[in-house]
């Protein structure tokens, strides 16, 4: 329960009262403010409470935005302010000030106003608050019967349950989310709202709904074909309504937004999976080109994160590539073929399902390929010129999230220690040529060559020589992209040399393990919960450590045995990481991390 401390005697007819305790404050009144601050030290100090003026008029959904927001440890509309339990002392601070018994003045303000009066306080002590933007809402505090009357007029002219379900949906999107899902899924999310369901439920319930998407394909049959391709429109449908509820409802959590995000990956994923497996009932191998599709998709993903953690918070931030972007961001239609040529994730599961249900698995594999070939060379290509263009000076913690994106495992560490004097060659250089080598050697030998074990000690050292130093540099950014194509490529030209039954799904096994790894690193770096821990980076060898240990297994294992070596280093890397990553995330979330809501492009 939160606590509402109303400031004066409630004004007769308003409907304040009932409408802070629809939005679960318990309401206390406070005559005077020496009585608020009396009320606000009675309050528990593990609940949220907030200071509103008696006089406030507005909409509900306006209070919500302000009140209510797990997000913010304070935040702040006309008339009203909150502070979650982490920013309580601030908010007691700021009062006191704001009275001036702090200074043994006594109530040296009365209660009016006292609410904006203590937000400002707190944002002059340098506590941010944050405040919402209401838009076409109404949040104001009256000074006289008149205004008051106009107030309740402009609250009357303006559905506020109208503006909920439209903010509901995210403000940037791809076309077929924004034009073909969200005009309905917001319902949806208001129908799930209303009967007490849950962002994680919703979430939950579009991996089952994906799960038995890739079931069906499965199968390897035409009904199961087109059944998987309609149920996974399903699954993305359901997808779109758990953001769309946490919207709507202000239901924020970090482990909500970690369940999103890992959950889009794992149902993906695993709906290629399904797919390799239906070919292979109908006498068709795609193993390859489903393993393919998860290593293109992942290292698309990461080459996003990387970007974006390079340059999140770079100074002299400017370039003429990012000018000429935003001036075609002024022109409708490229907008939206801009949006589309790079296949965010509507686009994407539209594609799939519809080839799925139309055609066969081979040939839904392949266009996926192309596709999002053509769209990692569009947005890889536009985010190099813009860092080649861009006259910024990288932060120490931009640094370092892409030393942590790394991966880099004992061996690499030793040589980075090793070349830490300086080399004049670029950090991505040494990445680049260290894992095309490894590519090279093992695409073009036989199986069993022992040049693989030669290329992948060169991967190592090139590997390490790449982190030596801090990864500053305009393109360094590109250096975990290049780390996870030449791990996850090996993997895949490895395994299909070894031309034996069950070893490419054994890979697929593989990289999905090491993937979910790469991801979870994202994920709690953009949550600003920290990289994993050191221990489980070098009890899983780290990127370069794995694939020496995979280029090994090639070399002295008969194909067989290679097949069983890659099928017990992915259960192994598996065990290892969920277990950490889940009890990470569910002791964060009953710690009460800070809630996390990504409202980035979509994925």
């Amino acid at each position: 329960m939160s606590t509402a401390i109303l400031t004066g005697q409630p004004v007769p007819g308003s409907p304040l009262e009932g409408d802070l305790r629809s939005l679960g404050f318990d309401v206390r009144i406070a005559s005077d403010a020496a009585d608020t601050e009396t009320l606000l030290a009675a309050v528990p100090a593990g609940q949220r409470v907030a200071v509103v003026d008696a006089r406030f008029v507005g909409h509900v959904h306006a209070l919500r935005l302000g009140l209510t927001d797990p997000r913010f440890p304070a935040s702040a509309v006309p008339g009203a302010v909150t502070a979650q339990p982490a920013a309580r002392p601030d908010l007691e601070r700021a009062l006191r000030a704001t009275t001036g018994s702090g200074n043994g003045g006594g109530s040296a303000l009365t209660v009016e106003a006292l609410a904006d009066h203590v937000s400002q306080a707190l944002a002059a002590e340098g506590r941010d608050v944050h405040r919402p933007d209401l838009g076409t809402l109404v949040a104001t505090v009256p000074s006289d019967p008149q205004t008051r009357n106009e107030a309740r007029q402009a609250v009357a002219a303006v559905d506020d349950e109208a503006v909920r379900l439209r903010t509901a949906v995210k403000s940037r999107d791809g076309f077929f989310t924004t034009y073909c899902i969200s005009p309905y899924s917001r319902y949806i999310a208001r129908w799930c709202a209303r009967r007490g369901l849950t962002p994680n439920q919703v979430t939950t319930a579009s991996l089952l709904v994906a799960l038995i998407a890739a079931g069906c394909a499965a199968t390897g049959t035409r009904p199961g074909f087109v059944a998987a391709g309609l149920l996974l429109l399903f699954s993305f449908v359901l997808d779109c309504t758990d953001g769309q509820l946490a919207r709507y409802s202000l239901q924020y959590s970090t482990l909500g937004a970690w369940l999103d995000a890992t959950f889009d990956r794992a149902k993906e994923y695993a709906y290629y999976a399904g797919l390799a497996l239906g070919a292979a009932r109908g006498g068709d191998d795609v193993w390859a080109l489903a393993l393919g599709a998860m290593v293109l998709q992942t290292c698309r993903h990461v080459v996003d994160f990387s970007f974006n953690e390079a340059n999140h918070d770079a100074t002299a931030n400017t370039s003429p590539t990012a000018a000429l972007s935003d001036k075609l961001d002024s022109v409708g239609w490229t907008v939206w073929l801009r949006r589309m040529i790079v296949l965010p994730i509507g686009e994407r599961w539209a594609l799939i399902a519809v080839l799925t249900a139309v055609t066969t698995p081979r040939i839904t594999l392949i266009v996926l390929l192309v596709g999002c070939g053509l769209a990692a060379c569009y947005t890889t290509a536009g985010r190099v010129l813009r860092s080649l263009t861009r006259k910024a000076t990288r932060t120490d913690r931009a640094a370092q999230a892409l030393a942590d994106l790394a991966d880099t495992g004992p061996l690499a560490a030793a040589f980075a220690a090793l070349g830490r004097a300086g080399l004049p060659v670029p950090a991505p250089v040494l990445a680049f040529a260290g894992g095309a080598v490894l590519a090279c050697v093992a695409g073009l030998t036989s199986y069993g060559s022992p040049w693989v074990i030669v290329a992948a000690v060169i991967y190592v050292i090139t590997s390490g020589l790449a982190v030596a130093r801090p990864l500053k540099g305009a393109l360094d950014w590109l250096v975990p992209p290049f780390f996870r194509a030449a791990e996850y490529g090996t993997i895949l030209l490895l395994a299909a040399h070894a031309d034996v039954n069950g070893a490419l799904p054994a890979a697929f096994g593989l990289v999905s393990a090491v993937a979910y790894h790469h991801y979870d690193t994202v994920y709690r770096i953009r949550g600003d919960a920290g990289a994993p821990p050191h221990w489980l980076v070098r009890a899983i060898g780290g990127h370069e450590g794995r694939t020496l240990v995979v280029a090994l297994a090639a070399v002295l294992l008969t194909d067989t045995d290679f097949t069983v070596a890659l099928t017990v280093l992915a259960v192994a890397v598996a065990l290892v990481v969920l277990v950490e990553s889940i009890r990470f995330w569910v002791t964060a979330h009953h710690r009460g991390a800070p809630a996390v809501h990504d409202e980035g492009e979509p994925a």
